[in-house]
Formats: C-alpha cells, sequence, structure tokens
C-alpha cells in the first residue's frame, strides 16, 4: 500500500466516526451532505454540487484523453438504535448500520489522494455521493435527475464494506452479484359470520394459509431448477376475534432474483395464484407490488480490471440475494460493485449488516482507498 494512504489512516478515521455520528435517513441527510460538501472543497476538487437537495457530486477535472468515470458511495442510515460505542450516533434511534460512513470516508479519501498528485486523471472523475440507498433509491432519482448525462459518465465504480469477506480481501464477480427485489403485499377479502356458523361465511384466513402454500410451489414447480428464486411472507394479520369467521388478511413478502425473466415469471405466477387460489375459497386475491431494484450484473472487463488491481487479494465471490440500487446506474453505463472485506473475528468484527453491533477495523478505509486508487491506473486512468 502506498506511504501516502497510509499516512492518511487517522484522517480518514476521524471522518469516518464524524459521519458515523450524524446518521440521517434517506433524502434527508442534510448534515452529511453540508460534512461532505465541506470536505471536496477543502481538498480542492474542482467542482462540487447538489443533486436531489441532498446528493453531493464532485468533479476532478481529467487531461480529457479519456472518458469520465464516476465512483459512488452512498449516504443514509438506517433506524436502529446503535449498541453503546465511543462514537455512537448523536441522532438518537438512528445509525450508520451498513457501512455507508465507510463509503464516503473511502471517496473522500480517494478525492483527496487525487487532488494531492502532481498530474492529473487521463479523464474526468465524478464523485457521486447519493442519497437513499435504503429507500426509496436515489440513484435511480439520480439517473432520472439527468447526471449519467450531465458529466458524460462512460463507466460507474462502487464498493460495500461485507463482513461476509475477510478483511484484507476484495470480492466480486462478472454478472449477477445481487439480486432484483421487490414487494409484494396481498389481500385477501372474504365474508365475516360467526364462528359457529362457517359455512355463511368465507373464511379469509383458511384461505391465506393455501395461498402461502400455494405460492411456495413458484419456486419449485414453475422456475428452472438451474435458476434462483426467494419469496419470503414475513408479516400476516387478520381476523378480528377467535369466533369470527375472518373476513380480511393481509399478507406482505419479498421477492429476488437473479435475472429479470425469472422475476418477472414470480410476478405472473402470484398474481395467478393468489387470484386462483382465493377464488376456490370463496374470496378475493388482491396483489400489489413494489419494484425495487435491478440485478448488480458486473461488467466483466471490469471485473478482469479489478483482479488484476487487486493481485492475490481478490477472491471471487458468491452471488448475494441483497439487493443494491447501484444497479440503476448500470442500466444505463457498464459498471463494477465490489465487496470491500471487514471479516475479522480475532477483533469481534462478525456481525451482520443492519446490526446494532455491526462495525469494522477503520484500517480497511485506508485498503478501500488503496484498491480505487489500483483499479484507476489499472485502467490507465491515472
Amino acid at each position: 500500500m502506498r506511504d501516502d494512504i497510509l499516512n492518511m489512516e487517522q484522517e480518514l478515521r476521524q471522518m469516518r466516526r464524524d459521519l458515523h455520528q450524524i446518521p440521517e435517513l434517506g433524502l434527508l441527510e442534510h448534515k452529511t451532505a453540508a460534512y461532505v460538501e465541506d470536505k471536496l472543497k477543502s481538498f480542492g476538487v474542482d467542482s462540487v454540487e447538489r443533486c436531489l437537495e441532498t446528493g453531493v457530486v464532485g468533479l476532478i477535472r481529467g487531461q480529457g484523453l479519456e472518458s469520465p468515470i464516476a465512483f459512488r458511495a452512498d449516504m443514509d442510515a438506517l433506524p436502529v438504535e446503535e449498541t453503546p460505542r465511543p462514537y455512537a450516533s448523536c441522532h438518537k434511534g438512528l445509525m450508520h448500520a451498513c457501512g455507508h460512513d465507510g463509503h464516503m470516508t473511502i471517496l473522500l479519501g480517494f478525492a483527496k489522494y487525487l487532488m494531492a498528485q502532481n498530474k492529473r486523471p487521463k479523464g474526468d472523475i465524478i464523485l457521486i455521493f447519493q442519497p437513499a440507498e435504503e429507500g426509496p433509491g436515489g440513484a435511480k432519482l439520480m439517473v432520472e435527475a439527468g447526471i449519467l448525462e450531465k458529466y458524460n459518465i462512460s463507466r460507474v465504480i462502487g464498493c460495500h464494506i461485507f463482513p461476509q469477506v475477510p478483511q484484507g480481501k476484495v470480492a466480486c464477480k462478472p454478472g449477477g452479484m445481487m439480486a432484483r427485489n421487490g414487494e409484494v403485499y396481498v389481500r385477501i377479502l372474504g365474508k365475516s359470520s360467526h364462528g359457529a356458523q362457517p359455512q355463511l361465511g368465507a373464511d379469509a384466513l383458511l384461505a391465506a394459509g393455501a395461498v402461502i402454500c400455494g405460492l411456495q410451489t413458484i419456486l419449485s414447480r414453475n422456475i428452472s431448477p438451474l435458476d434462483s428464486g426467494v419469496l419470503t411472507f414475513g408479516s400476516i394479520h387478520g381476523g378480528e376475534a377467535c369466533n369470527i369467521v375472518a373476513k380480511e388478511v393481509r399478507m406482505d413478502g419479498t421477492m429476488r432474483a437473479f435475472s429479470d425473466e425469472v422475476y418477472e415469471k414470480m410476478v405472473q405466477r402470484i398474481e395467478e395464484t393468489v387470484q386462483n387460489i382465493a377464488a376456490g375459497y370463496g374470496c378475493q386475491g388482491i396483489v400489489e407490488f413494489n419494484h425495487m431494484y435491478r440485478v448488480v450484473n458486473n461488467d466483466a472487463s471490469l471485473v478482469q480490471a479489478l483482479e488484476k488491481a487487486c493481485g492475490k487479494n481478490y477472491m471471487t465471490t458468491q452471488p448475494y440475494m441483497l439487493a443494491e440500487d447501484f444497479s440503476f446506474f448500470q442500466q444505463v453505463v457498464p459498471g463494477i460493485f465490489f465487496f470491500l472485506g471487514s471479516g475479522n473475528p480475532k477483533k469481534g468484527f462478525i456481525h451482520s449488516l443492519h446490526s446494532a453491533d455491526f462495525d469494522f477495523d477503520e484500517k480497511i478505509l485506508c485498503h478501500g482507498v488503496d484498491t480505487y486508487v489500483n483499479l484507476l491506473e489499472e485502467l490507465g486512468l491515472d
């Protein structure tokens, strides 16, 4: 690792802790955006602008010899009550429990490193600090706001701190690495009656049980065994009293797949299954979807460059059914999203993302900056 990056370790640690103490929810990242904006300006970044009010975009002008390339960090936090620690959140009930404070710090460190060099990169470097990754999907909003066209971005790069990958390693794979996801909302409408006279009603609870069982056959009978998908219902509410036939049941779930084809097939079969099974019990089945993020689909040539840039520290990851709105950038331009390993059992950094106990060894911040610099060099843009 370069000495000038190692020498940034204390400053990176401080920036991460500053950001960790001011977590904010999606599209409300006002303090966070102001902090990022001030830091970029202090580093001498050529242009710093706002996008979506709380998004920040920095521009480092290159020599104009190559197409502009973007690096992205997400900004928002989660509604999680944090485990006590010296640099804990100052905002009650909110926490950076998904590493976004680290992602912003790495990108800030990368910006400082580039501005300290004696030469300009061959192409413009766009620094995207994106709000609302956890919801409602700030990447999609930024794309719709025209950020890719405005800066003529040709490729986009992002990373995620990840405890399932050992500290010191970088993990990635070409093609689908993270899933397309959506939310499923099912209503079963029946007819209430006295519990002692069920023949006078239409039991929405009974129908709901059959619907849940029927939905689980979609993956085993309608999707190829060579494909992958997830359909999970985590919430069910219905009924009024123990002696009344239920007239309505609500079920909420999540669905995920690694291809649009599989995802769309699941949508079709969910609608058909809910409506037909409910009708068989004398009830009405209604389905609504909230289609969220797309498949994180990594460009093969960028993955190859990352592998060369990381050398022995690179590893091929398995795909994960987790979802990331970084995928909306990849719908428009080639991109790569990789995992920056933070797993370290000896130091106790084993807790999963979105956990109140999630944390990481801040030495990985230097590793993140170094990885970005190495990748830039491997792409011939330094």
